[in-house]
């Protein structure tokens, strides 16, 4: 092991001896600084150095072109304290280098991931791939800082609706809160935290009143399609989404028990939904056809609708109800609940909703609801006017 005093002449005279691919020479007056000296004229300052496990390890400074012997000197220092503070340099330069970018964390863990229960995993996909991959799929996770995003968001704001900027940070937030949660190398916050929603204004509430309904479940009883008749009012009873009706087999009800049970939802679990007396009812009335399990099939192929749009159309036109979509119905189900005095826990744990945030947007209360609300304060205090 060679060790001079280190200077300009001496690194610029110093060659490998013949036969030798490489030499090592320290640094006497800075202690674990060497110089690698390599047989095609090439050389390197290195930091070498013994961890807290005993193991030597070794630190590349740079090449003598580059990085001056004074500079090389300072640079060992400022890592030999950082050594000595329980920092080793090597462990975080390898942990540096397992850092995934964001778009290969999303393409080999996070896809996969949520492919195995979300049921609505190609609306995420198309989410990556028109904004969040532009976007930040070229950068390590940690160098997306919150500047990074609030740009994104302004950017985004220009060209899309607020319902369409807060889906992409809402996706953003959760692939962040899953690389934390699975511990991923170097991601340790989110830079999502503390930024707010964008403030929609354009959710659209259409809620029935009971004479609308009468109106509506008169129109499709004289409707064509010989199911539409069954398919909405079980709708309007169950509150239901449009999808796990027409999905729903008969296997999945326990009248006995009076549940019927929606094997996958839009969370990827199950749930269980109350069959009411006219639920049951109304279930007793479908006809059943031989050769489907399903409760609502088309009947020309036995098979779940994929639309019925066309009738559909026709009967709320007839019930002068053009602007009242299938969703309405699920709202309207949740209107007339709390208008009945149920709690929003009832709401939130027959809709299947994970938040009750969701519940309280389909908490719609009649002006009827309201007035009495108000005239029992009158009755309570009888103020003589």
């Amino acid at each position: 092991m060679a060790i001079y005093n280190l200077t300009k002449q001496l690194i610029k005279s110093i060659t490998c001896p013949a036969g030798k691919h490489k030499i090592d020479v320290y640094d006497s007056r800075c202690k674990g600084l060497l110089l690698e000296v390599r047989s095609t004229g090439g050389k390197t300052f290195y930091f070498r150095f013994r961890n807290d496990r005993g193991k030597v390890r070794q630190l590349r400074i740079g090449s003598h072109d580059w990085v001056s012997l004074s500079q090389a000197r300072e640079l060992t220092k400022i890592k030999k304290s950082k050594l000595a503070m329980g920092e080793d340099p090597c462990e975080l330069k390898a942990e540096i280098k397992q850092i995934p970018m964001l778009g290969s964390f999303i393409r080999e863990n996070y896809l996969p991931f949520i492919k195995t229960y979300k049921r609505s995993w190609k609306t995420d996909e198309s989410i990556i791939k028109n904004h969040i991959q532009p976007n930040f799929g070229h950068l390590f996770m940690d160098e997306v800082t919150k500047k990074h995003v609030l740009d994104f968001i302004g950017r985004l704001s220009s060209t899309h609706a607020p319902g369409s900027v807060n889906q992409a940070i809402i996706l953003l937030r959760y692939i962040y809160n899953c690389a934390i949660r699975w511990e991923t190398v170097g991601v340790v916050k989110n830079p999502t935290k503390g930024i707010p929603l964008l403030e929609e204004n354009n959710k659209r509430e259409r809620f029935l009143s009971k004479d609308e309904v009468d109106r509506l479940v008169d129109a499709v009883r004289r409707s064509p399609n010989r199911m539409l008749k069954y398919i909405i009012p079980m709708l309007i009873l169950t509150g239901a989404r449009k999808r796990e009706v027409l999905t729903a087999r008969w296997e999945d009800f326990d009248l006995e028990k009076s549940i019927w049970r929606i094997p996958m939802t839009k969370s990827g679990k199950p749930r269980y939904v109350p069959i009411s007396k006219t639920t049951e009812q109304l279930l007793k009335k479908v006809p059943r056809f031989e050769g489907t399990g399903f409760v609502f099939p088309n009947p020309q192929t036995l098979q779940p609708y994929v639309s019925f749009y066309h009738a559909w159309n026709t009967a709320r036109e007839a019930a002068g109800l053009s602007d009242v979509r299938v969703h309405d119905l699920r709202h309207s189900f949740a209107s007339f609940l709390v208008n009945a005095g149920r709690s929003l826990y009832e709401v939130q744990k027959i809709l299947g909703h994970a938040q009750i945030s969701t519940t309280q947007r389909y908490a719609h209360l009649s002006q009827e609801s309201l007035l009495s609300a108000a005239n029992t304060v009158s009755e309570a205090v009888r103020l003589e006017i």
